[in-house]
């Protein structure tokens, strides 16, 4: 059993499930989440029921099983009164750094998957079955549909600005940093010169800014109608984009990654983050563009 640890947001939780899928695909065990985490998360929720994923739930006492050293009567109470928790198990995998770590591929059945995991190193050798089980239950319909359409018959290009909390937070503005607006200009011109009459989706979670700000010369579409339930329906438009401009977000990361076609070409941040804590050099595949 491989159990991994949910939490975050809807790219967040797809790269959490990417590396415990890969895990269990390879050892031919079975794949359980645990979601205790949102349970006290007022800002974020469970967000994978949407796709053809194996859902499975870890019981707590499945999570403890892999986590903690079990304590007969007398240690639960001196580790009660001490104030010592009890001991982790080495089945509790915690993430020791961003950049990609390879022993994580060879771990062996009955661990605890606690961390981001955010490159494809971890799941690139199953591409195929990620992007099967990252398919959506529900039908595109309405306006998803008819943008699906354009998106089909033209030269389309994604580009996703992302503002919200990178914006309004203090510590998350500081630590992840924006794309501003000189980076997507660069990427913009760099489409220009490699895509003929190229046709620009935009996707934003702040849609009046973008509208007031963004001056495009090609054709563009801004989807605006999109709320944030629905934001996996934006995540399956960008995919279904023939390029992409992301911005520092798992969110647009994954509809790029979840365009299969191998021409296709994706403009990414030179720097993900606002600081240079983290070694994001493993987060952007070999053949997208930095910028």
């Amino acid at each position: 059993m491989i159990i991994v640890k949910l939490n975050g947001g809807l790219g967040n939780q797809m790269f959490q499930y990417a590396a415990g899928r890969r895990l269990a695909y390879v050892l031919g065990a079975k794949l359980k989440f645990d979601i205790s985490c949102f349970s006290q998360n007022v800002l974020r929720n469970y967000a994978l029921g949407v796709f053809n994923i194996q859902e499975c739930f870890a019981k707590p006492h499945e999570v403890s099983q892999l986590t903690i050293q079990r304590q007969g009567a007398i240690e639960k109470i001196i580790s009660k009164m001490s104030g010592v928790p009890p001991k982790t198990l080495s089945s509790w995998i915690k993430e020791e750094y961003f950049h990609f770590n390879p022993n994580v591929l060879n771990l062996s059945d009955d661990v605890y998957l606690d961390g981001y995991w955010q490159s494809e190193k971890y799941f690139k050798d199953v591409a195929e079955t990620i992007r099967r089980d990252f398919t959506i239950k529900i039908p595109q319909a309405g306006r998803n549909k008819e943008l699906a359409a354009l998106i089909k018959s033209c030269e389309s290009v994604s580009l996703h600005i992302r503002r919200g909390d990178y914006i309004s937070n203090p510590h998350t503005k500081q630590y992840h940093g924006i794309c501003d607006l000189s980076y997507y200009y660069l990427c913009i011109e760099q489409v220009g010169k490699k895509v003929e009459r190229p046709h620009f989706i935009l996707f934003s979670d702040d849609p009046e800014w973008v509208r007031e700000n963004l001056k495009v010369q090609y054709p563009m579409v801004l989807v605006d109608h999109n709320t944030t339930e629905y934001a996996y329906e934006d995540l399956r438009l960008i995919s279904q984009c023939k390029h992409h401009i992301i911005a520092n977000s798992t969110f647009s990361w994954w509809g790029a990654w979840l365009n299969s076609d191998t021409d296709k070409m994706v403009f990414a941040p030179r720097r993900w983050f606002g600081t240079k804590e983290q070694n994001d050099a493993d987060l952007i595949p070999e053949n997208w563009m930095r910028i």
